[in-house]
């Protein structure tokens, strides 16, 4: 059992592993927040305290008592209009135009398994590994239920919530703002983790010391965004790496969302995760229902370390699905910095064929195989093969290249379209545009209306007729622009964008269920939206459309606190860069995309054979580490925005196999050398070197570490394997 219920007391305690989260029913019928954090034993309500706080209004219920305010006592789901002023978790526009939704609990049940639900993604586990509880309050006079749905994993650390919003009444309502997750703390001593960036950029860790007055991150962009990620930290004051008390907050959402944290006039703390409200109204007829997309959580007093494996356990083995949820990836070349829009079928089959001679096991063809798509501004939308342009059927070249021993891939962008295209002089309603005003273009593209079921059937029917011409294995779904212009001619205006990411979630569903054994490599412009709602559907995502080696130490470091390794789409690119224009050895790149699902985006032609040589051998090396990059636990070593160098390590899980990376950062004049503490290993076995035969103490790597040579030259990259003796 995980979940108690004293009926005396009227207390919910949801306990795992290693934390116990505790909450109220008080004598007014208000749910209150207890407790979150480290395992405790018995009530926690003795932390409430009351006295008049002055202007804190207090319930009518209350009679003359003006110790009792909601607007200082901690809770599960605080709506506006009770008289908490702080940040409202939900509010509701009621038929008469007031803002108002008291809450109170109306009963609860505990059921066997994790809750799902509908047209959301959320984190799945069976009967025997989690318990769900759901709580349901009611507001008495407009009849607005809320059910909050606790789904907690026991052995994994891990406790969800999410939130149905249902109009029980008979008038009309509107939501105007909604979160799955509150966290209420009745200390305020914090620190906030934001990972924000920009396209190319993207996951930079930013810690922010929580003051009085509110802190807010999100996206209004269409997507979870490459300038904010939908995931936070809030972290007591000196917590590292290594030690300290820590919450984790991921919202598993792919659209616009909000976060917000606060340290009110009292020094408590409340950080909210949900929707973002603006461009955000929904309306609830009697007997419809909102799902609020779910928020996971987690706590340790171990430090962020700690905090990402729990974290990594989970999406791996909790949220991406199917067939390469567990299963190691294939090494891909992919077409787009090779050759951009300028190829045939023939230049694929050659790349193809040089994958062979390689050892890469996919070639991917990229962006310009359909329509009338030469560049980026027309095509989008005609989902048929140029086979001019190919100088073949897509199945013939197929057919060519899986002769050759490799698999094949293919890029798609479905939302999207663009005016120069056959689709849009049909149909040009099927775009989102405001009536009477010319559009906003981002990549000279405007965006389809996946709110319609319509405008997805088409395009679905387009993609699968493609898809079944050939033993297509792989797809990369990309998204390349932010969402404006929202206005829908079939679709309530405040609902627009919610429903948008609803539909791409229905797309990706039925892809999945036709395709069960194809694997999905997510996309927004790199980073844009990389999120654990994507990761459910898609158990890969390109990380970012900056592939230089340097700043993707930087990237995949902030993208390390909550995402595991075999979700980060990371390739080998050419050099002088393409983003950055930087040169970095082929040993550096290679050390670098190997901290994630590993291909490479360049022409072999090009090469010398020395480097054709160099990446035999890397790929063969990254086949070799494939699980234990999979399934090891990843240790942050350092910081690559404040050290002298990138560093960190696969663990296996019985500690027996390491695989230790570090990059320089630095260079000058007579440089120190740089020591790397591993971590992670038994203290007592020795460790050999499996290139080298050097051998090692666990308990001297770990309290010593590693030397880095000073040696000449930026970016240079040391890998070592380790494997336990005996």
């Amino acid at each position: 059992m995980a979940i108690y219920y004293r009926q005396e007391e009227r207390i919910f305690t949801l306990e795992t592993a290693h934390t116990t989260y505790q909450m109220k029913v008080d004598d007014y019928g208000f749910l209150l927040h207890l407790y979150y954090g480290g395992k405790v034993e018995g009530s926690m309500d003795y932390l409430l305290t009351y006295s008049d706080r002055g202007f804190s209004g207090n319930p009518y219920d209350a009679g003359l008592d003006r110790t009792y305010s909601m607007d200082v006592l901690p809770q599960e789901y605080p709506g506006l209009g009770t008289g908490d002023f702080r940040n409202s978790a939900l509010v509701v526009r009621n038929g008469d135009g007031s803002e108002c939704c008291d809450l109170r609990y109306a009963g609860h049940e505990v059921k066997a398994g994790k809750y799902a639900l509908k047209g959301l993604p959320a984190v799945y586990a069976g009967e025997q590994e989690a318990q769900t509880l759901e709580i349901l309050l009611e507001d008495p006079v407009s009849k607005v239920r809320v059910r909050l749905l606790y789904g907690v994993l026991e052995k994994e650390d891990m406790i969800t919530r999410a939130a149905v919003i249902e109009n029980a009444g008979q008038g009309a309502v509107c939501v105007e703002k909604a979160a799955s997750a509150c966290l209420d703390f009745v200390t305020g001593e914090y620190d906030l983790l934001t990972f924000c960036g920009r396209h190319a950029m993207e996951r930079n860790l930013q810690r922010t010391k929580l003051g009085q007055g509110t802190f807010r991150i999100g996206s209004r962009r269409g997507t979870s965004s490459h300038q904010h990620n939908p995931a936070v930290i809030l972290a007591e004051r000196g917590t590292g790496e290594d030690a300290g008390g820590c919450y984790g907050m991921v919202f598993v959402y792919s659209g616009n969302f909000l976060c917000e944290a606060e340290r009110d006039q009292y020094g408590q703390a409340r950080v909210l995760m949900g929707l973002q409200e603006e461009l955000f109204h929904y309306p609830l007829e009697g007997g419809e229902s909102l799902v609020v997309p779910e928020t996971i959580l987690g706590y340790t007093d171990r430090g962020f370390g700690e905090l990402s494996r729990m974290f990594h356990r989970c999406i791996r083995n909790h949220i991406c699905r199917g067939k390469y949820a567990a299963g190691n990836r294939p090494v891909l070349l992919n077409s787009w910095e090779a050759s951009y829009f300028d190829f045939t079928g023939e230049t694929i089959c050659s790349l193809a064929k040089e994958a062979a001679a390689l050892g890469i096991d996919m070639v991917v063809m990229d962006d310009g195989w359909f329509g009338k798509r030469d560049d980026d501004n027309s095509g989008l939308g005609d989902w048929v093969v140029n086979e001019e342009k190919l100088g073949c059927s897509l199945g013939n070249m197929i057919g060519q290249i899986n002769a050759l021993g490799v698999k094949f891939g293919i890029w798609i962008e479905p939302e999207m379209v663009s005016e120069d295209s056959e689709l849009y002089r049909k149909h040009p309603d099927w775009a989102l545009q405001v009536p009477g005003r010319p559009p906003v273009r981002g990549r000279n593209q405007l965006v389809l209306d996946f709110s319609r079921k319509d405008v997805r059937e088409y395009i679905f029917e387009r993609i699968c007729a493609v898809l079944d011409q050939g033993n297509i294995e792989y797809v990369k779904w990309d998204m390349n622009r932010s969402i404006t212009d929202v206005y829908s001619a079939a679709n309530c205006q405040g609902r627009v964008l919610y429903d948008y990411m609803i539909g791409v979630y229905d797309f990706l569903e039925k892809l999945i269920a036709r395709y069960p054994d194809l694997l999905i490599e997510g996309c927004s412009g790199g980073g844009g939206r990389f999120d654990a709602g994507m990761l459910y559907y898609t158990p890969q995502i390109w990380c970012s459309d900056n592939t230089d080696a340097a700043d993707r130490l930087r990237i995949q470091y902030g993208t390390s606190f909550f995402y595991p390794a075999c979700a980060v789409g990371s390739h080998v690119s050419a050099v002088p860069n393409h983003q950055t224009g930087r040169e970095t050895s082929l040993h550096t790149r290679g050390a670098v995309a190997m901290a994630g699902t590993f291909g490479y985006e360049l022409d072999p032609g090009k090469l010398t054979e020395e480097e054709k040589d160099q990446i035999r051998q890397q790929v063969k090396l990254y086949k070799g580490y494939a699980s234990l990059i999979q399934t090891g636990d990843y240790y942050r070593l350092s910081d690559p925005f404040q050290d002298a160098c990138g560093a960190w390590a696969f663990v296996s899980q019985d500690g027996s196999r390491v695989l230790f990376t570090a990059v320089t950062t630095e260079i000058h004049g007579n440089m120190p050398v740089s020591y790397v503490r591993l971590k992670g290993l038994n203290p007592e076995a020795v460790y050999e070197d499996t290139q080298s035969g050097k051998k090692y103490y666990g308990s001297a790597l770990m309290r010593a570490g590693l030397p880095i040579p000073a040696g000449m030259g930026e970016y240079r990259a040391y890998q070592v394997e380790l494997a336990a003796a005996g």
